[in-house]
């Protein structure tokens, strides 16, 4: 089988993501944005903003991330510094792609992202194989 090309990029990727929208603030030194993830890694956020921001500004991120305790669903507030590593503009629309780095985040935060990451995968993995 020949994969596609994404996915041979994706299998390039440092570390493991998925395909999930959870709310996201973005701040740099003139602007806040609130946005959502299209996809999520312990490195870094793939998501969509309303304005250009440059590559390499520094931002703050607020990361609203739903995690289990004790058996139900909370949400964990996750806080550090990113970095713009990509901004792609999208013909005809009022919008950017962004890609954010994670250049400042506790091992901690990290930690949660990645099993949060983790656990998605797993869930995913096991609905594909029931269908």
């Amino acid at each position: 089988m020949i994969a596609s090309k994404s996915q041979s990029f994706q299998d390039r990727r440092r570390d493991p993501r998925i395909d999930n929208n959870i709310p996201l603030k973005i701040s740099s030194h003139d602007s806040d944005l609130v946005t959502e993830t299209w996809n999520l890694s312990k490195s870094g956020v793939y998501c969509r903003v309303t304005q250009y921001v440059e590559p390499m500004t520094k931002l703050k991120i607020h990361l609203l991330l739903p995690v289990q305790k004790n058996g139900r669903r909370t949400t964990k507030k996750i806080t550090c510094q990113g970095i713009i590593v990509r901004i792609e503009d999208v013909p005809g629309e009022a919008y950017y792609n962004a890609a954010v780095f994670f250049s400042d985040i506790q091992a901690k935060d990290a930690d949660y992202i990645s099993d949060f990451v983790h656990e998605e995968l797993e869930k995913n993995q096991t609905a594909d194989s029931k269908s």
